[in-house]
């Protein structure tokens, strides 16, 4: 009896350190990838597209670590960090394509799940108007129109995607944000247009 007692101990005692271990590493692999798709978004908006693709594919490579390390641990891999860091790495990819105009990635190819994806969707959409206010302060309103243009897209794509919070991982609040931030964008841009075009009617006038 005692020696089947101290067995059970044994086994329980190595499935856990397995899981602690596990834990550990999720957690310090998934700051560093957060930390760096972070550091990737800031390059893309100071126009270091070469720095922000090195910075995305150290992250891929620390969620690649997290995913040799999980195996089944179901528990870990869904407690949440994982999760958070996997929503990073969507954002900064998405924010990089959107922002150089090459084609998105979709989950499967970022070896992300849709959830995470699509709330980094949102976030990524969201960082356009960094962009598209750039843009106003240059003079360049047709690139801050396409910049628009593209959160408006992304957002009308988010609100088809109707499913419980549970299920999205709390998507709707990422698009009713998104959609806050969309206006505030559409307004400054219909400004700068407004102010344009009475600038250039002024101009014709004193010609």
């Amino acid at each position: 009896m005692a020696g089947d007692v101290a067995a059970a101990g044994d086994a329980a005692r190595a499935v856990l350190d397995e899981k602690h271990q596990a834990r550990e590493l999720t957690l310090r692999s998934s700051r560093r990838a957060i930390r760096s798709c972070s550091n990737a978004i800031r390059a893309v908006h100071r126009g270091e597209f070469d720095d922000a693709r090195t910075l995305i594919a150290e992250a891929g490579a620390f969620l690649a670590e997290i995913d040799a390390a999980l195996g089944a641990q179901h528990d870990i891999r869904y407690a949440g960090f994982h999760t958070d860091a996997q929503k990073e790495f969507a954002e900064a990819n998405l924010t990089l394509a959107l922002v150089t105009g090459e084609p998105l990635l979709d989950a499967e190819a970022l070896n992300v799940e849709v959830a995470p994806y699509l709330n980094g969707m949102a976030e990524a959409a969201s960082e356009l108007r960094r962009q598209a206010l750039d843009c106003l302060r240059r003079g360049d309103v047709e690139r801050a129109e396409s910049l628009l243009g593209s959160m408006d897209e992304v957002y009308s794509m988010l609100v088809t995607i109707d499913y419980p919070d549970a299920i999205t991982g709390g998507l709707r609040r990422s698009t009713d944000a998104l959609r806050a931030v969309l206006e505030r964008t559409r307004g400054d841009v219909t400004t700068a247009i407004v102010a344009a075009r009475l600038q250039t009617a002024v101009e014709r006038g004193t010609s």
